[in-house]
């Protein structure tokens, strides 16, 4: 099998991508070791920045989500049972996000790939990439119970963390930066239209909460709890007990109660893997970095990713110069860091570290009084929320403004 562009992994940044290539003319082939129901299904992700928004439109898969999806102009902070709303559009020229599930993310492209894109193979899983240090990279898998190969003049390792792609990468060429966090999130499904028609980030000294939907009737929220925490030891009226005293607030505003239909927990983790690009093979996604969830920039990130990579190829394709694929990992790595910086950031103003001080805890009270009095630090909240450009870097790794 033989293709231009190598594509493994069908989460949103492979489908992306192969929706990217094929409105551009390039064809591809998407490998996914997974079948189609469980990629349809993996509970991930649920909000999109502006600029992951303006590129599914873009892309001809925005139809759905604008008609299903929920745009929220802003969230709301809670701490010391005080409620204070960051307005998005008032401190950002008009910039919102979109509440619209992974999962959905995921249909909707799969839905346009089969229809018309290049092929797209469920469980297939790959083996290995070999020889990306030369022009004819080609990823091994399994398809069907043989072993198969498929040559490509690039491979874009769009897999996770957990991925082959990543591996192919030698070690003696790889920087790991990384932090782990000593707490974790349970997470939540339930059968109940949300409390509060935006997100709501609470900071409570028994711990941080986070009051989410994926639809009008369906609610999704979380309690940091210690990091291995089992799900199961968590009894359903217990957690909503808790979340009603982490997210109670002194006028009176009152928790929905439903019936949980789902729980699992979220370990607390960054991550971030240099080189983003090893020859021919360029990383996307979980397969390069890995940020907390607090900022809601996993997806997003991996969008930029994916979006750089086919600009680069096009601009390659139509002016012959491969200044932009030369500087792929750096255009990515600017975004990456800040992206980081931001959901550090977000994740230590918001948990209660098991080892913090009083002196620590008043300095997380002071942090968030600062956003509700000041104008300036509630914009570059605002602004790293909802999402920081998906620059293409000018001729010689320069990016643009």
């Amino acid at each position: 099998m033989r293709t231009t562009v190598g594509i493994v992994g069908a989460g949103p940044a492979g489908l992306l991508l192969a929706r990217l290539l094929h409105r551009a003319g390039i064809d591809s082939v998407v490998l996914e070791s997974r079948d189609r129901t469980y990629v349809e299904q993996r509970q991930r992700a649920g909000i999109l920045e502006q600029g992951t928004v303006d590129v599914l439109r873009a892309a001809g898969a925005g139809e759905r989500m604008d008609r299903e999806g929920l745009r929220h102009d802003g969230i709301e902070l809670r701490y010391a049972g005080r409620r204070h709303r960051v307005d998005f559009p008032a401190l950002t020229g008009g910039r919102s996000v979109m509440v619209y599930a992974q999962t959905e993310v995921c249909k909707d492209l799969i839905a346009l790939q089969l229809k018309e894109g290049g092929p797209l193979l469920f469980g297939a899983e790959a083996l290995a990439v070999e020889g990306a240090e030369g022009d004819r990279p080609r990823v091994r898998f399994r398809y069907e119970g043989r072993e198969d190969v498929l040559d490509c003049d690039y491979v874009v390792g769009c897999d996770g963390f957990w991925g082959v792609a990543r591996k192919a990468v030698p070690a003696e060429l790889t920087r790991v930066f990384e932090r782990a966090y000593p707490f974790a999130w349970l997470g939540i499904l339930a059968d109940v239209p949300p409390s509060h028609d935006e997100l709501v980030y609470a900071r409570h000294d028994r711990g941080f909460a986070l009051l989410s939907m994926r639809s009008p009737t369906v609610s999704r929220l979380y309690l940091q709890v210690p990091e291995g925490t089992d799900p199961a030891a968590w009894g359903d009226e217990e957690i909503w007990d808790e979340l009603e005293r982490r997210l109670e607030t002194t006028d009176g505003w009152r928790l929905r109660r439903g019936t949980i239909t789902a729980k699992s927990v979220t370990p607390m983790r960054s991550h971030v893997h240099e080189p983003m690009r090893h020859g021919r093979l360029f990383l996307a996604g979980d397969a390069a970095h890995i940020v907390p969830p607090t900022g809601a920039k996993g997806l997003n990130l991996a969008v930029g990713d994916v979006v750089t990579f086919a600009r680069a190829l096009v601009h390659l394709r139509d002016t012959g110069s491969a200044a932009l694929l030369d500087s792929y990992a750096e255009t990515c790595l600017s975004r990456v860091w800040q992206a980081e910086r931001f959901s550090y950031d977000m994740t230590s103003l918001l948990h209660r570290d098991p080892a913090a001080s009083p002196f620590e805890d008043r300095l997380q009270l002071a942090r968030l009084e600062r956003f509700a009095t000041s104008r300036s630090a509630a914009a570059d909240l605002a602004e790293g929320y909802t999402g920081f450009p998906f620059e293409a870097a000018a001729p010689g790794g320069t990016p643009r403004s």
